[in-house]
């Protein structure tokens, strides 16, 4: 027995470093599969992993929201539609210094849910559940900064190509356990999976989600509206959320937790203080 114990303890250990070998091979050989891709986010300047063109991006962007249409009730409230549009237009005319070749179109749906969003090509959804947290224009353009700052940044092509490169790494690791137990491979896969999960995806939802908020902010605050209006707005949204008893932990988030949330703009309103007296 102690013989036999200690050979499969070595077992163990050798399978174990051909794990974190391969794990390592296949996330390598995978960025060098679709390394070329870096574009640079405007206003925070983040060098970001991308394969999609623009043009790829904003096509989709447009088929889903054809679709939307399609599906979804949109709303006949000419007020909230007048408000969407006004604050709308505003932000635009700002991120058209870093998205000149949008086509805006701003949608108000009529829907409870309080969301809002923006697909690539400057198509612009605004769910009629979230006006009432919005509160006023400058809360609504909180709102709308925020989701056309995902296009902007083009967050749902980086995302797209993150899992690519995922998938890639996830396929590069199977070959490289071919030779080892089943188990193992089996082991190996799922640890994969979960770590790139946790590990990676989730984390870099939640910087997105932040780095939305930061352009988000200097848009709103461009485009003349109060940007600490921005921090009252996720005060209020806080509330909402805990109303609707959301306790789920930051790192199995795909946003920030609204406290962080609020911190980092308070964190934030100087430059966007600065920014919007160097455009006017």
């Amino acid at each position: 027995m102690p013989v036999s114990g200690s050979l499969e303890r070595m077992k163990w250990w050798i399978e174990c470093r051909m794990l974190k070998r391969a794990a390592v091979v296949g996330l390598a050989l995978a960025a060098l599969v679709w390394g070329p891709g870096c574009n640079t986010v405007p206003v925070t300047g983040r060098q970001q992993f991308n394969i999609l063109s623009e043009g790829e991006e904003m096509q989709l962007g447009l088929t889903s929201f054809d679709e939307m249409k399609k599906q979804v009730p949109i709303s006949t409230d000419a007020a909230a539609n007048a408000l969407v549009q006004r604050v709308g237009k505003r932000i635009a005319a700002v991120a058209n210094n870093d998205m000149p070749n949008a086509q805006w179109e701003f949608v108000v749906f009529a829907s409870k849910e309080a969301n809002a969003f923006c697909l690539p090509g400057g198509k612009v959804g605004v769910y009629t559940g979230i006006l009432p947290i919005t509160k006023d224009e400058a809360g609504l353009a909180t709102v709308l900064g925020h989701e056309i700052a995902h296009a902007v940044a083009r967050h749902g092509g980086e995302r797209m190509s993150e899992a690519m490169l995922l998938q890639t790494g996830g396929s590069l690791l199977g070959l490289g356990l071919q030779a080892t137990d089943p188990r193992w491979q089996a082991v190996a896969q799922l640890a994969y999976g979960v770590g790139s999960q946790v590990g990676v995806q989730l984390p870099h939802s939640r910087k997105q989600e932040s780095e939305a908020d930061h352009i988000g902010l200097i848009y709103m605050a461009q485009a003349g509206y109060p940007p600490e209006a921005a921090v009252e707005f996720w005060k209020r949204f806080s509330a909402f959320n805990q109303q609707q008893g959301d306790n789920t932990p930051e790192f199995l988030r795909t946003h920030p937790l609204d406290e962080t949330r609020i911190k980092q703009l308070e964190a934030w309103l100087p430059e966007a203080r600065q920014r919007a007296t160097q455009v006017r």
